[in-house]
C-alpha cells in the first residue's frame, strides 16, 4: 500500500467513525474521571468531534486541556482547549500531561501496542490513563463471534473504522509490557441484544443485568508509577 492509499484508507476510515461515542460511554469515562485527583493538564487522544472534552472543560474549569485527532479542530470548542490535528496511527509529541482520555479509539487504530507505549510517554509520574473500547466478551459479542465469525463490533459494517479487536486480557498485559500499574475495569453498563441492538438488557431487566455480559463497552484505568521516567 503506496502513501497515497494508506492516506485514502485512513482518511475513509475516519469518515466512517463519526468522531463520536454513545452517551453511556461518556458518562462511564467521565464518572472515572471525577473519582481521580483534579488534573492540571489533561489530553484527550482520539478527540473526534470533541464531545466528550467539552464536558470534561465543565467537570474540570480549571485545568489545562489539548485534544488530538485525525480530524481539524471541532467548531465550537471552547476556546480555552488547544488542539492538535494529526494522524494517531503516528506518535504523538506533546508535554506530558496528568491524566490522558482515550476513549473508543484504540479499536480504531493500526498498532495498540504503539500507541500504548506513546500513552506512556504522555503521562507524568504518577499520572493516569483512562481507555474505553468495545467489550468482547458480552454475550453479544460472543454469540456475533459464535454466528458470525466475528466480534460485533468488527463485522462487516463496523469496517474499516474498527480494525483491532481487542480483549481485556490484552489490556492488562499491554499495561505490564509498557509499565503501567495493574488497571482496574468497569463496565458501561448498557448493552444491546444479539441481533436487536436497540433493546437492552438493562430496558428488560429493570436495570439488573449489568456488568462484563450485559455492557458493549469496557473502561480501564491504569497509573503510570511514581517511579517511571517521565
Amino acid at each position: 500500500m503506496n502513501d497515497q492509499t494508506l492516506d485514502d484508507f485512513r482518511q475513509r476510515a475516519v469518515d466512517a467513525a463519526g468522531g463520536s461515542s454513545h452517551e453511556q460511554i461518556t458518562d462511564t469515562v467521565l464518572a472515572r474521571l471525577a473519582a481521580l485527583p483534579k488534573p492540571g493538564s489533561l489530553l484527550d487522544f482520539g478527540a473526534g468531534r470533541g464531545a466528550l472534552l467539552t464536558r470534561i472543560a465543565a467537570l474540570l474549569p480549571d485545568t489545562r486541556l489539548n485534544g488530538a485527532d485525525y480530524l481539524g479542530r471541532p467548531a465550537g470548542l471552547p476556546e480555552r482547549i488547544s488542539w492538535t490535528s494529526g494522524d494517531l496511527n503516528q506518535p504523538l509529541v506533546a508535554p506530558p500531561v496528568d491524566i490522558v482520555t482515550c476513549s473508543e479509539v484504540i479499536e480504531h487504530l493500526e498498532n495498540p501496542r504503539a500507541v500504548f507505549r506513546n500513552l506512556f510517554e504522555l503521562i507524568v509520574p504518577g499520572g493516569w490513563l483512562i481507555l474505553s473500547m468495545p467489550n468482547q466478551e458480552s454475550i453479544r459479542s460472543y454469540v456475533s463471534l459464535l454466528l458470525g465469525g466475528h466480534f460485533v463490533a468488527f463485522r462487516g459494517p463496523s469496517y474499516p473504522a474498527h480494525i483491532t479487536a481487542l480483549l481485556r486480557m490484552d489490556l492488562e498485559h499491554m499495561c505490564a509490557e509498557t509499565g503501567f500499574e495493574p488497571a482496574a475495569f468497569s463496565y458501561t453498563d448498557h448493552g444491546g441484544l444479539p441481533k436487536k441492538p436497540g433493546t437492552s438488557w438493562q430496558s428488560l431487566s429493570f436495570g439488573a443485568l449489568r456488568g462484563r455480559l450485559f455492557s458493549d463497552n469496557i473502561v480501564m484505568v491504569a497509573r503510570k508509577p511514581l517511579s517511571a521516567t517521565a
